[in-house]
């Protein structure tokens, strides 16, 4: 890590909680218990992010979870400058994080600059316990 980089946009409280759904439950359930989960099609077998009823592919409703390693790269980010999101002090750096899985997540990365990132670089998910009683996954530098 360089010098420039410090803790940032890693906040513990503040931020809206995300909309549960009975098709995202088992993501937030899972993130509480620093798992990172993704819906798998029953029929077939494809990993899919953002949860949602129905497989983009086959069009089955039939699905069950699948556990992640939670190691990927960086694939895209973005920095939000104004307005600030609720909960954050300072812009915040979004990724979008290419799971060693094949699937994509957007989160946020902690202890990074924007300056400092780099595309292709190897990321580690690690869960951060909100106050208001959820747990936000996020995305750090792969130790």
């Amino acid at each position: 890590m360089s010098p420039s980089d410090r803790e940032v946009n890693t906040p513990t409280s503040g931020r809206p909680q995300p909309a549960i759904s009975p098709d995202t439950q088992f993501f937030w359930d899972a993130a509480a218990k620093e798992e990172l989960r993704v819906q798998c099609c029953s029929s077939c077998g494809r990993l899919r992010h953002p949860p949602g009823p129905a497989c983009p592919h086959c069009l089955s409703l039939e699905w069950e979870t699948r556990l992640l390693s939670g190691r990927g790269t960086l694939y895209s980010y973005t920095v939000l400058h104004h307005p600030l999101p609720a909960g954050f002090d300072q812009p915040a750096i979004v990724v979008v994080v290419e799971m060693e899985e094949g699937v994509r997540i957007v989160s946020n990365i902690a202890a990074a600059t924007a300056e400092s990132l780099r595309i292709g670089e190897p990321l580690e998910v690690f869960f951060l316990p909100q106050a208001e009683g959820w747990t936000a996954p996020q995305f750090r530098r792969a130790q």
